[in-house]
């Protein structure tokens, strides 16, 4: 069996001051099947936002604008998130007090005029610019929810050197069985971001990065951005459509949904 691989690089960004903070995604993606069928990959643009609150006109929190980030898209089910309550909830039922991180960020794609998806959006816990703890929010096409909550033991700081592992117990791809575990591996400082997830299964397996500079969000970034990766979730939608459709006429045997796991967080 050939491994299966993807990348997805992103340029995401900071939140120091007022301003809000972006970053311009790459994706690429590489998935191996076995020996008789041929490798498959692709390559795709995105956008990512950190979001803590400051604004520029074009960008929303709550609020109908050409991106915006919504409570209710993050944090809890799906539709019916709670955003930051949620977060800090988890975080605090697991051990993780407010009073050990000052500022709770989440990693994600906005919306882009009200439609949103994102394969995976990051709520990270920062005590300065050291992450204390992650909580991986992994999303389906099927519309089901869960996440992966990413802490060393006592919640120490996070380094780019540890690596944080997870049972896979949520059905995130038809071409995929429920099976394996994830690495996850987190790296920040004051310039870049980068986040890292290793799936192995067996012979088979996934390698996912999120990873790019720094920049601040304005509404010329979120102008170039909509130009050079129009329809945002709804374009990301279309191609995990598109890309499934190619990996099942090349012979990818297609698993039907499961029974999402019953827990919220695992």
């Amino acid at each position: 069996m050939m491994k299966r691989r993807s990348a997805i690089r992103c340029s995401t960004a900071p939140r120091s001051g007022r301003r809000g903070r972006c970053g311009a995604c790459r994706a690429s993606a590489a998935h191996g099947l076995p020996v008789a069928y041929t490798r498959h990959g692709f390559h795709e643009d995105g956008f990512a936002s950190a979001v803590r609150i400051a604004r520029p006109r074009l960008f929303s929190r709550n609020g109908f604008n050409l991106f915006s980030v919504r409570d209710r898209d993050h944090g809890g089910a799906r539709g019916a998130g709670q955003g930051t309550a949620w977060a800090r909830d988890v975080f605090a039922r697991n051990g993780l007090p407010e009073n050990r991180y000052d500022r709770l960020l989440l990693l994600a794609q906005p919306a882009f005029l009200g439609r949103v998806f994102n394969p995976v959006s990051f709520w990270l816990a920062m005590d300065g610019n050291t992450l204390r703890a992650a909580i991986a929010e992994v999303n389906n096409t099927f519309g089901d929810r869960h996440s992966y909550l990413c802490a060393k033991p006592g919640f120490e700081p996070l380094h780019g050197a540890d690596r944080i592992t997870a049972q896979k117990i949520f059905h995130v791809s038809p071409f995929q069985d429920v099976s394996g575990g994830y690495s996850f591996a987190f790296n920040f400082d004051a310039e870049r971001i980068s986040i890292l997830i290793d799936l192995k299964d067996g012979e088979e397996g996934l390698i996912a990065t999120l990873s790019g500079p720094r920049a601040p969000l304005t509404d010329l970034s979120i102008l170039r951005s909509a130009l050079r990766r129009p329809l945002g979730a709804m374009r990301v939608v279309a191609l995990i459509y598109m890309q499934a459709l190619i990996l099942k006429l090349k012979g990818a045997r297609y698993r039907n949904r499961p029974t999402p796991p019953e827990q919220e967080v695992s």
